[in-house]
């Protein structure tokens, strides 16, 4: 798994989200894995449950959504709609296999997990709504595999819980992604700030789960310390309707946003003051001090003889100052540069 290589070597991990924009359509979600891998995912993840693991088919008010883009729909009939079907996930981790990126799934209960295992997948996430599901942590962490939680909704303390369900299983591989569990999410509520004080606070390396549209969260998040981040893909060409394909990304934005990414770290750099070989070749176009008149030896350097200008090959401008009013230990030409040995 390319996580902590990435990480360790101070890329940014990028994971696609296919959730439920596949349609129902296997040959949608090979394109949108062999489309992910194209445009620079690191990872392309899917959601391993069905309703009836998430839910119960039920009526009632209580099992209603309202507001929203899944408005009107129960919790049940919104599940069975956007699930990805079991049987397609071996072979859509052998598809990120022969394309080169990492396979990574949800679980959102127990027999998740032990289907997961059964195909061998090397981490798990957690989604935002399960990180107050302990014991569903404390067992896909007893894998001992890399643990990425959401915390969308989460305080600190529902937080620390779930950072400290998965290190009493004596595992410490976490990644903890800020997120604002809104659909889509608003710039004003995101609160990406606090990505510092979760690193610093919960000790784990620390990432960004995006709603939001377009790539600005992503590209802040990343200033701001983020080493991973999630978003939700769909294919340029989709007429899918899915459940979320209201804020997803299509993936000639996601394409470039991955650009942005990987440009944004190149641009952040390291804490240096060394100058850059660009920078060396420029010095010569600095200023220094010239004669701008024919000047005698014993002559007085004045203000109307001496300019500081360009190009940078004399005396520093700093120094004119002490140079005024002082006799010239040397004949110089309109043109010179005005010797250090003047001082």
């Amino acid at each position: 798994m390319k996580l902590y290589e990435k990480i360790n070597n101070n890329g940014i991990y990028i994971i696609a989200e296919m959730s439920a924009n596949h349609g129902g359509d296997i040959d949608n979600a090979y394109r949108i894995i062999e489309e992910a891998a194209k445009a620079g995912a690191d990872c392309v993840k899917i959601q391993t449950y069905t309703a009836d693991t998430l839910t119960i088919n039920c009526d009632k008010p209580h099992f209603k959504i309202k507001g929203g883009l899944w408005d009107g729909f129960t919790f049940y009939d919104l599940y069975k709609e956007a699930y990805t079907p079991w049987e397609w996930q071996g072979d859509l981790k052998k598809k990120c296999e022969e394309v080169g990126v990492d396979f990574l799934s949800t679980p959102f209960d127990n027999t998740a997990v032990d289907f997961l295992e059964s195909i061998d997948v090397e981490a798990y996430k957690i989604a935002s709504f399960e990180l107050v599901d302990i014991p569903l942590i404390e067992y896909a962490a007893s894998k001992g595999k890399p643990m990425i939680m959401s915390c969308g909704m989460a305080s600190v303390e529902e937080i620390k819980e779930a950072v400290d369900a998965c290190r009493r299983q004596n595992n410490d591989q976490i990644v903890l992604l800020k997120c604002c569990s809104q659909y889509p999410a608003k710039y004003e509520d995101m609160n990406l700030s606090v990505i510092p004080d979760m690193k610093e606070r919960f000790g784990v390396t620390v990432g960004l789960s995006d709603h939001s549209f377009g790539s600005l969260a992503p590209i802040v998040a990343v200033t701001l310390g983020a080493k991973v981040v999630e978003k939700h893909v769909m294919l340029d060409d989709d007429k899918v309707e899915s459940a979320d394909s209201g804020f997803s990304m299509k993936m000639s934005e996601f394409k470039q946003m991955v650009e942005d990414i990987n440009n944004t770290v190149l641009v952040q750099g390291k804490p240096s003051y060394e100058l850059t070989e660009n920078e060396k070749n420029n010095l010569a176009s600095r200023r220094s001090l010239f004669a701008v008149k024919d000047i005698k030896k014993g002559e007085l350097f004045t203000k109307e003889n001496v300019r500081s200008i360009r190009p940078g090959i004399g005396l520093k401008p700093k120094y004119y100052s002490n140079l005024m009013g002082k006799c010239a230990k040397r004949e110089y030409e309109f043109g010179d540069p005005i010797s250090e040995d003047e001082l």
